[in-house]
């Protein structure tokens, strides 16, 4: 039998709280914002991490071109084994500290996209500091990262690193929460 997501996602926060970030899967609500942050035309390459159970994914999915390359970092080893019998086309791994590492082993070396529901507030600065400059080396310039979170603690990193789009509030979500899309400054000649 099948566990039902929101009780596979309350198991994974009860085994790991400061990991997982949450009680529930994100919204219906919050899935449809994300996936709308998105210029799909752009996207070729795309990460999401902190997929849960799949809510963004399941959107996401239907926007993706059939060429896309897919990488899925999913730190529950429950919540993993279930994306992976929902998407066996994607790629998945573990540990977002070491997203850069993983793409480049499959010779991509550079994201158009990533979508994080990582719980930073959570982590160690150590921690946080880590995904933050894997994200940024991963992302392309000009490439968009969309990142939700439950308060506006990420804001100023999150502004010395990329260039904030616009912030967006989802009250139907729980708990609300903000939606971050940044975009990777472009390089300037020297």
């Amino acid at each position: 039998m099948k566990t039902s997501e929101p009780l596979l996602f309350l198991q994974g926060f009860l085994r790991n709280p400061k990991r997982v970030g949450s009680l529930l899967p994100s919204s219906k609500f919050l899935a449809r914002k994300i996936v709308q942050s998105v210029r799909w035309d752009e996207v070729n390459t795309i990460a999401e991490l902190g997929p849960g159970t799949g809510a963004v994914t399941r959107l996401m999915r239907a926007h993706l071109p059939q060429s896309a390359t897919v990488f899925l970092f999913e730190r529950d080893p429950k919540m993993r084994i279930n994306l992976k019998q929902t998407y066996p086309e994607f790629m998945f791994h573990s540990n977002a500290s070491y997203l850069f590492k993983r793409i480049n082993q499959e010779q991509i070396h550079q994201l158009d996209c990533i979508i994080c529901g990582l719980p930073f507030f959570n982590f160690s600065r150590e921690m946080r500091q880590n995904i933050l400059s894997q994200i940024h080396t991963a992302l392309r310039p000009g490439g968009t990262l969309v990142l939700y979170q439950y308060s506006l603690y990420m804001k100023k990193r999150l502004d010395e690193l990329f260039e904030i789009e616009k912030i967006q509030f989802e009250p139907l979500s729980f708990p609300p929460v903000f939606v971050y899309v940044c975009r990777k400054r472009e390089e300037r000649p020297k």
